[in-house]
C-alpha cells in the first residue's frame, strides 16, 4: 500500500486508496497477503484473464436479456463482419473446436452411462 502512495498515486489520500483497495478486494478483483501489520495486494485475473471473464458476463447477459437468442448472435456475426471478416472465420473455426469438444464430452458421458458409472 506504501508502494503505491510513495510512488504512483502521491495525489491521493492514503484512506482513499485503502477504501478502494478493499472494496476491489471484497469484489474479488484483487488477492491481498499479510505481510506484518500491511496487506500486499495483487490482482486476481491477468488482463487477458479478466478481459475473458468480461466479454463472457456481458455475452451471457445479452443471451439472458433477448426473448431470441438469435438477436445477439446475429448482431455479433454482423459485427465482426463490420470489423474484419477474419474474424469470422476465426468464429467458425472456434465453433467447429467447441462442437467437437461436446461431442467427445457427450460420447465420453454415454460411455459412463453404458458402464454403470455416474
Amino acid at each position: 500500500m506504501r508502494e503505491l502512495v510513495e510512488d504512483d498515486c502521491e495525489e491521493l489520500a492514503y484512506t482513499t486508496l485503502m477504501t478502494t483497495l478493499d472494496r476491489l478486494f471484497k469484489k474479488g478483483m484483487l488477492t491481498r497477503t499479510e505481510e506484518g501489520r500491511a496487506f500486499r495486494y495483487a490482482p486476481r485475473l491477468s488482463r487477458e484473464e479478466l478481459h475473458r471473464e468480461t466479454a463472457g458476463e456481458a455475452f451471457r447477459e445479452l443471451l439472458d436479456a433477448s426473448p431470441a437468442s438469435s438477436l445477439p448472435l446475429s448482431s455479433l456475426v454482423e459485427v465482426l463482419g463490420e470489423r474484419d471478416a477474419q474474424l469470422l472465420d476465426d468464429l467458425a473455426k472456434l465453433v467447429q473446436r467447441k462442437r467437437r469438444e461436446l461431442n467427445e464430452l457427450q460420447k465420453t458421458r454415454q460411455r459412463e452411462r453404458g458402464k454403470g458409472v455416474e
